[in-house]
């Protein structure tokens, strides 16, 4: 986006442009409220009146980044059976690491950022506004299978917390050498996950009603 156009956005939207630069470059980072003004071109006075606070700017950020990169239509296509769209959500969730050298990037950005520095309260922080991001879109898609009968009603908190487990883990795996094809044994492995969540009565994901 050119000058021109940045300058006939509103104020709002200056800032969250701005703040989504910031992210885009490092998205370890937290989202300074004097940065974020400066590069948007407007007062700190201006950024507070439209978010209040940090969490509020990084939140909004992290559900515009996340929009972009996993909508939510697939999830609402009801001619596919519920567990093929969860799996396929999912998939999408677990595609924004990539396959071998892209996955092994990720990996490193992710232990670089979060695992090597010293765990202060701002790195803290920063992981759980992504994770509770991540963590929100999957109890949406949850919350829709049940409301369509697909899903029983029970404790989506706890199933999302199970199924991004899976994920990370699979996240994980196309980072390392496999004997069998990813594809294969991710499917299989997603499967068993969605699965496990939906044939779970109560959101307690075992059987015998122990969580």
């Amino acid at each position: 986006m050119d000058e021109t156009q940045r300058r006939r956005l509103g104020s709002r939207d200056r800032v969250l442009l701005a703040a989504m630069e910031l992210f885009g470059q490092d998205p370890g980072t937290r989202l300074s409220v004097r940065a974020v003004a400066a590069r948007a071109g407007v007062s700190t006075g201006s950024l507070r009146h439209h978010f209040p606070t940090q969490r509020a700017l990084q939140d909004e950020v992290l559900t515009r980044v996340y929009d972009l990169v996993a909508p939510d239509d697939a999830i609402h296509d009801t001619a596919v059976p519920a567990r093929d769209r969860l799996a396929a959500c999912l998939r999408e969730v677990l595609n924004r690491t990539g396959v071998g050298e892209q996955a092994r990037r990720a990996l490193r950005t992710a232990v670089d950022t979060f695992v090597v520095p010293e765990p202060t309260e701002e790195l803290r922080r920063a992981y759980l506004a992504i994770e509770r991001e991540v963590r929100r879109r999957v109890e949406y898609w949850l919350t829709t299978l049940v409301d369509e009968g697909a899903l029983a009603p029970g404790d989506n908190a706890r199933r999302a917390r199970f199924l991004m487990t899976v994920v990370d883990g699979l996240g994980m795996e196309r980072a390392l050498p496999a004997a069998d094809p990813i594809l294969r044994t991710e499917t299989e492995t997603l499967y068993l996950a969605v699965d496990a969540v939906l044939g779970d009565p109560g959101g307690g994901i075992r059987d015998d009603g122990r969580s």
